[in-house]
Order: structure tokens, then sequence, then C-alpha cells
């Protein structure tokens, strides 16, 4: 039922003029999903009060509740379509009353981790696209039979949902901003093991793959999970921070069907917070983060940085080191070249890297492991505090190419999971100390030395990557010394 919805809601908006795109399809179905889930979170909690014998506080006012405009009813449960809004006059309530009045919830809210500052924040950051009000009747008709009460409709939502961030991230050149395959994501987790109780930051959070599927990771690390571990979970466990209102909203959307109610998730460019200004109160236990590479940031944002540099990636990674307790763990998805790349950025990164963390582990992914993106990726795992002596490398070595058609799964990281446990060597891993590495360079690229293969050439799109960081080396040294004459 769930999934044929989704499929006709998809229709409706393909025939839509306001609407052009997977990107958009994610977006319109987001806002109006998160109305009707918000519907039934409050007739739910008015049900448990009212069996308490308590009073409810409803938080949208009657005129702008789902049952008022969206889908009143009859008194045998049918539309009211006598009362139900259509046209221009639905399309006119929702742009010039429903959006603004949804964006002052922000105003009332008693702090930023409240469902009523969510509620401003997503109705600050979009506006509805759906040109035609008969498209947008027929849209709400659909998500009202959909349900968000049972834990198994949740699952399912939860399930559609994570397909339909997928089909966007396979849409367009933007792919790996919006989704990281599944499978990586909960290698990564499995590998850095969170706790019940840690804090858990992803500062780049695109659709919040990371932070879902540790929720989950956690909330199947026992066997039933106390009242207290519940809140701890709900309430103090997962952050993220996301700088495009599309990613926010989807993620916020994400978090809350996977069952999280009130995501802890702030719309802000993370690179702008100056590194200096973060203190103790402000780190994490935990880091899991995929940020956006090949990205150029301004002059005044890498001014927040000791290491300057534009490239987006490399200011993550000093963010994330930074933010992280002393003992926090990570595991942070960065471009393959950060290995090697002979800049003074890549250089001295990986100075700091070596010399704060201890870079226990390097996953190295093949070429198509991103679907959309053919840049080929490494994970880092590390824990702040002390300096790396010995890193264990895995090379992950497939017999087929990985596509839109044939993406990564689960078996093909079960291998890398199970000898990481012991940084066992293998035809595929092997380790080395970093004593033996270039003191200069700190150049991490090492080959498998139990490869069959004499010769790595590297790809067109790693020579250019390396071309353009040396043009930007390069121009930067000029303007230093346009500066000085």
């Amino acid at each position: 039922m769930f999934e044929q919805a989704f499929k006709n809601i998809d229709d409706i908006l393909h025939k839509d003029a306001g609407a052009s795109s997977e990107l958009d399809y994610a977006e319109q179905t987001s806002w109006i999903l998160f109305l009707k889930y918000l519907d039934d979170l409050e007739k739910e909690k008015a049900m448990e009060a009212e069996l308490l014998g308590k009073p409810y506080q409803f938080i949208i006012d009657k005129p702008y509740r789902w049952e008022t405009w969206a889908a009143p009813k009859t008194v045998d449960g049918k539309l009211d379509h006598d009362h139900a809004l259509i046209g221009d006059d639905l399309k006119t309530f929702v742009d010039h009353e429903l959006f603004p009045y949804l964006k002052k919830c922000k105003d009332k809210a008693t702090n930023p981790n409240t469902i009523e500052y969510k509620i401003g924040q997503i109705f600050s950051e979009i506006k509805n696209k759906i040109q035609s009000g008969y498209s947008l009747r027929d849209i709400l008709e659909i998500v009202d039979t959909l349900r968000f009460r049972s834990h198994k409709e949740k699952h399912e939502l939860s399930h559609l949902y994570e397909v339909k961030i997928k089909n966007m991230g396979n849409a367009g050149r933007n792919g790996g901003e919006y989704y990281t395959p599944r499978p990586l994501i909960r290698a990564i987790i499995e590998v850095v093991n969170p706790k019940i109780g840690e804090r858990i930051y992803d500062g780049a959070v695109g659709s919040a793959g990371f932070l879902c599927e540790a929720f989950d990771y956690l909330k199947s690390s026992k066997k039933s999970l106390s009242t207290s571990d519940v809140k701890i979970l709900q309430e103090s466990t997962f952050y993220g921070k996301e700088k495009k209102s599309l990613a926010f909203i989807i993620a916020i959307m994400n978090m809350i069907l996977h069952g999280i109610e009130a995501p802890n998730v702030v719309h802000t460019n993370t690179l702008s917070e100056k590194l200096s200004d973060i203190q103790e109160k402000d780190r994490f236990d935990v880091v899991l983060a995929n940020p956006p590479f090949g990205g150029k940031e301004r002059k005044e944002v890498q001014q927040n940085f000791p290491i300057k540099t534009s490239e987006t990636a490399f200011l993550f990674l000093q963010h994330f080191i930074k933010i992280l307790k002393a003992g926090g763990k990570a595991g942070i998805v960065i471009k393959n070249t950060f290995l090697s790349n002979t800049d003074n950025a890549a250089t001295s990164l990986r100075r700091e890297l070596l010399e704060n963390c201890n870079l226990h582990t390097i996953l190295d992914l093949p070429g198509g492991a991103f679907q959309g993106a053919g840049v080929k990726t490494v994970v880092l795992f590390f824990e702040k505090g002390l300096p790396t002596r010995k890193v264990w490398f895995y090379q992950l070595n497939l017999d087929r190419n990985l596509g839109k058609t044939n993406p990564l799964n689960e078996k093909d990281l079960a291998e890398f999971i199970e000898l990481q446990k012991t940084f066992a060597d293998s035809p595929n891993s092997w380790s080395v100390n970093v004593e033996s590495c270039n003191q200069a360079s700190f150049d991490l690229s090492v080959k498998n030395p139990n490869s069959a293969e004499e010769t790595t050439h590297r790809t067109p799109t790693e020579i250019m990557d390396e071309i353009i960081a040396l043009d930007t080396e390069c121009a930067e040294v000029l303007a230093n010394i346009r500066r000085l004459l």
C-alpha cells in the first residue's frame, strides 16, 4: 500500500508544472508527510493524556491542523467534500496562511530541541512548489491514507523514504551529497561501535543516513531498552548540522520516520564556525560523516581554520578532529587523493591527523562505490588523543564493477569488518608502521604488498585532481609573492 502511494504521488508531481525533478518530488512529499506525521503524533499524545485524565495542549491551532484543512471528515469518517479546500482556494490557504503560521512556530518554542522549533525551521526553509491546487488535493488524499502509529508502519515508511532519497541521489551530479550507500554506513558504524550514552555527531548531515543507522544500531545493541535509554536516544545522542535547505528538510523527515521525534539537526554552514571557538562542552564522543568533496570555500571561510585550503573536505576534517573529545572515535569518508596530495594543506592535515589521533584503519573503496560519483574514496577510522604508530589498510577488491544496478552490499564488506577486529593480514589487508612513511610528506598511499599487480595506474580523475591542487598551490604562492612586492 505504502509503495503504491509513493508511486502515485510521484506521478502527480511529475505532471505538475511546479515540480521538475526527483529533488522537488522528495522536498514536496516531505513537507506533506511531515504534517501528516505531526497530526498522528498529536492525536496519539492527546489520547494518552486523556487516559491519564490530563489535559493535552496541541502544538498546532485548530484552523491549521491536518483534520481541518487537509482532510476534514464526515461523521462516517469519509472525506467531507463540502468543507475540503480544493483548487485555487487550497493553494491560496497553503501559501498565504498555513506556511506563514507554521513558520512562526519557532518563535513560541521554549528551546531549539523542541518539535515546535523544528516546525518553524522547516517551514522557514521551504515553500509549496505544487502549482495546481487540484494536484495538491489529490496528494493530500493519498497521504491521508498513510498511518504513522505502529512500529511496523513507521518502519515501512522509513524504508520507502530511504528509497526516495536513494533515487534522489541517482538523479544527478549531486548523488553522493544526498546518499551514502547504507551498507557502507552500517559497516563504518560497526567498526566505530558507538555506545548508548555517547553523543554522536555529523557536521555534514545530508539526508541523515549516518544518524538514522546509528539510531537503529544502538536500539538493537540491547535486548531491551530502559526508559532512561529511550530518553537518552531521543534527546541527547544524535546531533547534526546541514548547510543546504533541501538536505536539512530531508534529514529531519528521515530521522522522524526512523523514530527520533525531535531531531537535533541545525540548519547552518558548519564551516562558518571558527575552530578556535569550539569548547569542551561542544565536543562529541563519536563523529560519523561523509563531508562533501570537490567543493570550494571562500577566503573568509578558510580564515576559520589553521590549515588554509579551499577544499571543503579538508576543512571538514579539521573541524571533525577539533570537535572530537579526547578518546573520541570517528569514521570519515574522504577522497583517496587525501592520502597522497603534495600541496601544503594536504601534507599539513595528514601530519595533524597522525600526530594528534590514532589513525588505526583505512578502508580503500573501489570506484563506483558512490552511485553517480566516479571518484575513488577511502574511509578514515581514528581515535583522538594518541599519535598514530601503525595503520591497518584494507583494500576492497571486488570481482565486479559497481554502479546503480550493481551497488555495494553487506556481503562485499563482511570480510573487512571481520578482519578489522584483529587487524589481521590477508591478500586484501596489511599494516604499515608510520615511522616507515616519508616524514616530510606523510604520504599514506601505500600500495598493497600482497597484490599480484605490480603497477597501479592513477585514474584520469586522480591525475586532474592533483594538477588542480598544484595549480591552486602555485597561485597562492604567486599571490603571496605579489603581496610582498
